[in-house]
């Protein structure tokens, strides 16, 4: 790592995030989601806008670009995090300095210049137990902890469904990586429930959620940090058979994540189309004769797997996007509301999209969606026939 990197690095972790927790506080203290004109604030805006374009600007005059892809991809983590705070706090100027280095960094990664969730759950060393965060508050590291962490469970899980198509649904080894994914689904659940319990709704709307908006690159707005912006999720989708890279909505959401996810995810994600739907195959295997007893067995987890992905995605839909985005955001000023999300789109459309999925993830019948829910009928049938 070069001495201007690592500078940068430093910078991000110590004064840059005591800055920030300066602002997150006085703004939490007049329950407010910014405060403009005010003289002693204004002077941290400025402190941490010139600080951070300083130290960015002698990474892009130094030419010590990392060679690693992986350290790339965490610089341009940090490079994101001091434009995402200058956007959060609504500061002008300055922080243009960092837009080439940022550029520079995405075009040669091949992504989104800006950080995304990835730059702060996986890529993001710990140091004496501190990883980068915007702020030293505790909601921002329980926020971004238990994200992280139903993020490698719904990674667990797409791994193992992704290894029975080489083994057929009716191998006995296909009944282990089921149990797997449905261990796999009862953490994600178990982590979401968690989050909802222990995240105070207040800090996440006033003090987290606004690092999380969209932002200029240049002359471009790029949306904002998703957590869900990882393949696994995805990949759970198609690989069960509740959502089809072949309908037009779920392409557009495909779409719309590629840019904002790491490289080998990009490359996951890819791979989505190529692979046949579990829930296809044990329909073809259950219709061409009687069902042996690994087959019948294996069905049942099957359907087991498929209901659990539902209910742990219905959890986070009602449970933490209606609670600590929709409701709350009922309470900002009407000149703030067209400005609440991370997604672009105003919040009614990007909520009405996120219901649209979770109905497809539960199989659940919706006018104008491609539901699962008359294939799964079917295998249920099957199963009935040959009880």
């Amino acid at each position: 790592m070069s001495s201007a990197v690592a500078d940068f690095d430093r910078w991000i972790r110590n004064d840059f995030a005591h800055l920030n927790t300066e602002l997150e506080e006085a703004y939490f203290a007049a329950r407010t989601q910014i405060l403009l004109d005010c003289a002693e604030l204004d002077g941290i805006k400025q402190r941490l806008m010139r600080e951070g374009a300083e130290l960015a600007r002698r990474i892009t005059d130094s030419r010590a670009m990392p060679q690693d892809p992986h350290m790339r991809y965490e610089l341009l983590g940090s490079v994101g995090y001091y434009l995402g705070a200058c956007r959060r706090h609504e500061i002008d100027g300055a922080q243009a300095a960092a837009w080439p280095l940022a550029r520079l960094l995405g075009s040669s990664l091949g992504v989104a210049p800006r950080f995304v969730f990835a730059h702060q759950a996986f890529y993001n060393r710990a140091v004496r137990d501190r990883f980068r965060t915007f702020t030293s508050l505790e909601d921002e590291r329980t926020f971004i902890t238990y994200n992280a962490l139903a993020a490698l469970a719904y990674q667990r899980t797409a791994t193992s469904l992704g290894r029975i198509s080489q083994l057929g649904v009716s191998s006995p080894l296909a009944a282990y990586l089921l149990q797997d994914a449905l261990t796999g689904l009862d953490e994600v659940l178990h982590f979401s429930k968690v989050l909802s319990k222990q995240l105070d709704t207040e800090r996440f709307f006033f003090n987290i959620r606004p690092y999380f908006k969209p932002y200029r690159v240049g002359g471009v707005e790029y949306r904002g940090a998703n957590a869900g912006d990882f393949a696994a999720i995805n990949s759970i989708d198609v690989l069960l058979g509740l959502c089809s890279p072949y309908d037009p909505f779920y392409q557009a959401v495909l779409a719309e994540k590629y840019p904002y996810m790491p490289p080998e995810e990009q490359a996951l994600l890819r791979t989505t189309t190529a692979t046949e739907p579990l829930l296809d195959a044990f329909i073809r295997e259950s219709a061409d004769g009687p069902l042996t007893p690994q087959l019948r067995d294996n069905a049942d987890l099957f359907l087991s797997v498929c209901r659990r992905f539902g209910a742990a995605y219905a959890f986070h839909h009602h449970q933490l996007v209606g609670p600590f985005l929709k409701e709350p955001a009922t309470y900002a000023p009407p000149e703030q509301q067209s400005d609440l999300t991370a997604s672009g789109p105003p919040l009614d459309v990007v909520i009405e999209n996120l219901s649209r999925l979770s109905d497809l993830r539960a199989a659940r019948p919706r006018p104008g969606a491609t539901s699962a829910r008359a294939s799964l009928d079917k295998l249920r049938e099957l199963l009935d026939a040959t009880a």
